[in-house]
């Protein structure tokens, strides 16, 4: 449960990082509607990348991993409707398809940093097994 807080924070952070960094991404609201949209951003990624990710593998091999950036974007769009006016009016939008592509590549140059610093449970844990 904690890890899922913490990932859950990371995503905010990263979106609010986006917002501020990326002229085109525009958000109205408060804090509680962003961790909302963090939350909307961690479950379609949970539930849609790996499946792009396998459908597109041949693709992010051609590519040697530049494909990655346009599953990101497409995510972050599909995040960006899903919290935009039309759906659950959350207040986060983008101009067009180039701000979600910048500000998909901060989030995860950011949440990649921030995940850096953050040890992942299984760092935490010793390693069970034989002994030598």
């Amino acid at each position: 449960m904690l890890r899922l807080l913490v990932r859950l924070g990371i995503n905010a952070i990263a979106l609010w990082a986006a917002v501020q960094l990326v002229p085109g991404l525009s958000y109205e609201g408060d804090g509680t509607s962003l961790l909302i949209i963090a939350l909307i951003f961690g479950v379609v990624n949970a539930l849609i990348r790996p499946l792009l990710t396998l459908l597109t593998c041949p693709l992010i091999v051609l590519t040697l991993g530049l494909f990655v950036l346009v599953i990101n974007t497409l995510l972050f769009s599909l995040t960006i409707w899903l919290s935009g006016p039309n759906v659950l009016n959350l207040g986060l939008s983008s101009v067009n398809i180039w701000f979600t592509f910048l500000g998909a590549l901060v989030i995860s140059i950011v949440s990649g940093i921030i995940s850096m610093f953050i040890p992942d449970d299984d760092e935490r844990r010793p390693r069970q097994g034989r002994a030598r």
